[in-house]
């Protein structure tokens, strides 16, 4: 419910900037939002977001799956209106600093998300710098997501820190759940780049692993970011 007030408000605000900037345009336009395919908050928000938008405000909205670089870039080039799943100020810090003057930040949708590694709690490592002694029961494999997220490039850089003789394993939202259901299934170790909020959770019993480097940073935030433009175009 409380993500649902979030959403309205939003969409209120869009169509109340919208209402200003385009009060002089005979025929409402298509606003086109980004998200990516895979990532189940980013598809879960986006969804609910543009049916409110549809039913309420009585906007056409066009929905446009990408990948998380591609999603900034096409805010910030005007090829998408907007997105609501920008993660800051850490995970999409660096798309954040190298497009903050072609982008606007609206909102805080969610207010306390994290990224990390996750593990089931059947096992028993439960910091990062356990890993390396426990590569052969993980096989040396950190299942990840789409190459270009923001969770994959933390990944990257934590393994160099922590010094772990592993392989980040570059897959999508699907596959990353896939392998994490038969690891659950079968009660065997795996490691995983994941996320909060996301429904797995909900489904099976996991833990964020401690990150003592603070390699992954703190709780963030995911906002909706727009193209000027569709604030004030006139």
């Amino acid at each position: 419910m409380r993500m649902m007030r979030r959403l309205l408000c939003w969409s209120a605000g869009l169509a109340m900037s919208a209402a200003v900037g385009m009060a002089a345009a005979a025929d409402k336009p298509v606003i086109t939002i980004g998200y990516v395919d895979g990532w189940s908050d980013s598809v879960a928000t986006t969804h609910v977001a543009a049916e409110v938008i549809r039913e309420k405000l009585g906007y056409e909205v066009k929905l446009m799956p990408v990948a998380a670089g591609i999603m900034w870039q096409g805010v910030a080039r005007g090829k998408l209106d907007a997105m609501l799943s920008a993660w800051l100020p850490g995970t999409h810090g660096a798309y954040y600093e190298k497009m903050k003057d072609k982008v606007v930040n609206l909102a805080i949708n969610y207010p306390d998300a994290r990224i990390g590694l996750i593990v089931p709690e059947y096992v028993s490592a439960n910091s990062i710098a356990d890993l390396q002694a426990q590569k052969d029961a993980f096989g040396g494999r950190v299942v990840g997501i789409d190459a270009g997220a923001g969770v994959m490039i933390k990944t990257d850089e934590a393994i160099k820190q922590y010094g772990l003789d592993y392989k980040l394993v570059a897959s999508s939202g699907s596959g990353m759940i896939a392998e994490l259901t038969r690891a659950e299934n079968e009660k065997k170790p795996v490691v995983v780049t994941g996320w909060i909020p996301h429904w797995m959770f909900a489904k099976w019993k996991l833990k964020f692993l401690d990150d003592p480097k603070k390699v992954y940073g703190d709780t963030e935030h995911v906002d909706t970011v727009a193209n000027p433009c569709l604030l004030y175009t006139s």
